[in-house]
């Protein structure tokens, strides 16, 4: 029973330690925004915000399969669970991608100024 203990709590530092990891190198991008990143478009947007996207999709996969106790669930269920967020945070992504660029090309394309 102690082993197993033990097992769980180098796995939650270990978790702890790559959400620590992720989050410092995202606040490093964050301040430094590398010109060749942040200068760089892909997709109509720039490679830095595909690097925020990225690591903060990989943050919530470690906090829900580690700290939501997913791993150790059936198949059924971790599917049940994990295809449904997939799906929908492509979908917001979709949309926030979209509709950002349809708003940035109206104000530059256009007679109204940024209010904003």
């Amino acid at each position: 029973m102690a082993h197993s203990h033990e097992s769980n709590t180098k796995r939650i530092w270990f978790v702890f330690g790559l959400l620590s990891v992720i989050t410092i190198v995202e606040v490093i991008l964050g301040i430094m925004k590398p010109p060749a990143l942040h200068m760089t478009n892909l997709l109509h947007m720039n490679i830095l915000n595909w690097i925020f996207i990225i690591l903060t999709i990989v943050k919530a996969y470690y906090i829900v399969w580690a700290f939501m106790h997913i791993e150790g669930e059936k198949t059924s269920l971790k599917w049940s669970v994990v295809l449904p967020v997939v799906f929908l945070v492509l979908y917001l992504l979709f949309i926030i991608l979209i509709e950002g660029d349809y708003i940035h090309e109206v104000f530059k394309h256009s007679h109204y100024k940024w209010i904003f």
